[in-house]
């Protein structure tokens, strides 16, 4: 028999008593708390809790293909209901924010949109 296994079954054979002392007893000789175990096992589902998901987001087009440099244009024209000078201007100014705090729906909606007009887009 291992020495864990004789522990054990002496372990088995103390009192509530017993073992509050046994427990006072180890934490004193090596300078440890029983009960940071207990405090970080509680912690978690509250750290689990408290992530939500999230609801509002942020429309950014980071590059587009230059091929389909046109189709994009008239998108972000359509989209923000702006000039098309303003839209070219936009699209050919490199990495832009299309829209800012939208819902998820609206925000998959523009991404699918500029996606399919040649922009590579990120939700943020």
């Amino acid at each position: 028999m291992s020495n864990v296994a004789k522990i054990i079954d002496q372990l088995k054979e103390l009192t509530l008593l017993e073992a509050s002392e046994l427990v006072k007893a180890i934490e004193e000789t090596f300078d440890v708390s029983a009960a940071a175990p207990v405090a970080a096992v509680a912690a978690a589902p509250v750290a689990a809790a408290a992530v939500e998901e999230k609801t509002e987001f942020t429309v950014k087009v980071t590059a587009v293909d230059a091929s389909k440099k046109i189709a994009v244009i008239k998108e972000v024209k359509n989209i923000l209901n702006v000039g098309l000078a303003d839209a070219k201007t936009k699209v050919e100014s490199g990495e832009f924010v299309i829209a800012e705090n939208v819902k998820k729906e609206e925000a998959e909606d523009l991404k699918n949109k500029l996606s399919a007009a040649g922009a590579t887009v990120v939700l943020s």
